[in-house]
């Protein structure tokens, strides 16, 4: 028989995350864009600064609403005829409140971009908040907190979030809402809080993909250069504080055959020096089927399916800003085990810390995470959306536009030494929150057993 040559790889292209231009409207709107050559489906973010932290006390959730009832009818459409209009032009809008802020996002074809883009200001511009659809999307979030508590993990989420924050800070409560504070909110609470939060001066808009044969300067000026708005008043925020002494939290849920585990702690923002020596260090600890934790209590133990270790931003604010800096990011570990092995697999888990912190990581595990990590970068941005998305984040947690591409070349020159030493500030064994939502009656006592802080118990 007769082969073929074993196909060889080429050689691999230079890469670097697509940097973009800054520039303004001259409504005091941000304009960061990119062109990526090829990408005929267009990537828009609109960042507008409207922590959670501004909701009105008693009206958790206000943002939430808010965001959601943008596409539901303006000062020219309906809310009907405002989804038809975004139908034919084969785009999507959508919207969201987070801790930082509200997020629009808009994809379309490139060749009806500036017809999206007209909706999306409309959206921005003159949102017309009809009493029956704000009433309509209040009455579909109380109906998706049951469903949110019923899932244990989003149960534990909360449970940690009101474990580790001060009761009175906004970021110790769900993010959307409870049962409670939703059930106030009204049209008029929706328009108070658009006033005082929405306006141009407030916003950045991120675009990208392709531009070959679009005057993207006209489209924005004739578009969202028509938003108007008066200039952006600084929003004040307090600094984040955690409680990390080590303990345990037990989401009773009688009966439960699997036990939901959530093991975290705050830490420091990107700003940090030290951010991408502590991703980096995360990877190796829980970031892909090959890490420490998978091989440990998955490949040898047969205990889950995965864990995963991750750390998450929570909140960054300008280095300069005033008061100084009141950023800070989640680290945190997640995963499920059957019930019976809840006791052993928190033992090993804690013993995986204690032998990191003890012998640290390989050359190996380092080598096999830069790979990864940087040199899957160009396939995790092949679209616009991607792009547009992490640049938007950029903008949210106050970053330089080049912050994407040095955090790549920081991740090829940290060493094995750093990386350690990162990862084992980022998670000490003797000061995690360790939240489980699982049958209490059966893995109380062999939690208590390991001694790993005192073990409380609450309703599910």
């Amino acid at each position: 028989m007769t082969f073929h040559p074993q196909p060889r790889g080429g050689a691999p292209r230079p890469w670097a995350f697509p940097a973009p231009e800054r520039g303004a409207l001259p409504n005091g709107l941000t304009v960061l864009r990119s062109h990526r050559p090829g990408q005929q489906v267009v990537a828009v973010e609109v960042d507008i600064v409207a922590p959670l932290e501004s909701e009105p006390e008693g009206l958790d959730g206000v943002a939430t609403i808010m965001a959601r009832a943008l596409s539901e009818g303006t000062d020219r459409h309906d809310a009907e005829e405002f989804a038809a209009e975004l139908e034919r032009c084969g785009a999507t809008l959508d919207a969201h409140a987070d801790h930082s802020g509200v997020r629009v996002s808009l994809e379309v074809p490139a060749s009806r971009l500036s017809r999206a883009l007209g909706l999306l200001a409309d959206a921005l511009r003159a949102p017309a908040f009809p009493e029956g659809e704000v009433e309509r999307l209040v009455r579909n979030r109380l109906d998706e907190i049951p469903h949110e508590l019923a899932n244990p993990g989003r149960r534990a989420a909360m449970a940690l979030y009101k474990e580790l924050f001060p009761a009175s800070a906004r970021i110790s409560r769900p993010r959307q809402g409870t049962e409670e504070t939703v059930g106030r909110i009204d049209a008029a609470a929706v328009r108070a809080f658009y006033a005082a939060h929405v306006r141009p001066a407030a916003a950045t808009v991120v675009i990208v993909g392709d531009f070959i044969g679009i005057d993207v300067d006209a489209a924005l000026a004739d578009t969202l250069g028509a938003w108007q708005g008066s200039a952006a008043e600084p929003v004040a925020v307090t600094p984040i504080t955690a409680d990390d002494t080590g303990r345990v939290v037990i989401v009773d849920r009688p009966g439960a055959v699997q036990t939901q585990l959530l093991i975290g702690r705050i830490g420091a923002d990107r700003h940090d020096r030290q951010w991408p020596a502590q991703v980096l260090g995360t990877y190796c600890l829980g970031g892909t089927l090959t890490s420490r934790l998978d091989r440990v209590l998955r490949e040898e133990k047969g205990y889950t399916y995965g864990v995963r270790a991750f750390g998450q931003v929570l909140r960054s604010s300008a280095p300069d800003a005033p008061g100084g800096p009141t950023g800070a990011a989640m680290l945190a570990i997640s995963g499920s085990v059957d019930t019976e092995s809840t006791g052993p697999a928190l033992d090993d888990l804690w013993k995986v810390l204690r032998t990191l912190a003890a012998e640290g990581l390989t050359d190996a595990e380092r080598d096999v995470a830069v790979q990864n990590l940087v040199g899957v970068a160009p396939l995790k941005y092949e679209t616009a959306a991607a792009v547009a998305g992490t640049l938007a984040d950029q903008v949210e947690q106050h970053l330089p536009d080049d912050y994407q591409a040095q955090l790549y070349a920081r991740l090829a020159e940290t060493g094995t030494v750093e990386a350690t030493a990162a990862v084992v500030s980022a998670f000490p064994a003797d000061r995690l929150v360790t939240v489980l939502v699982g049958d209490a009656a059966q893995i109380a006592e062999p939690v208590r057993a390991l001694g790993i802080g005192e073990v409380t118990v609450v309703s599910g």
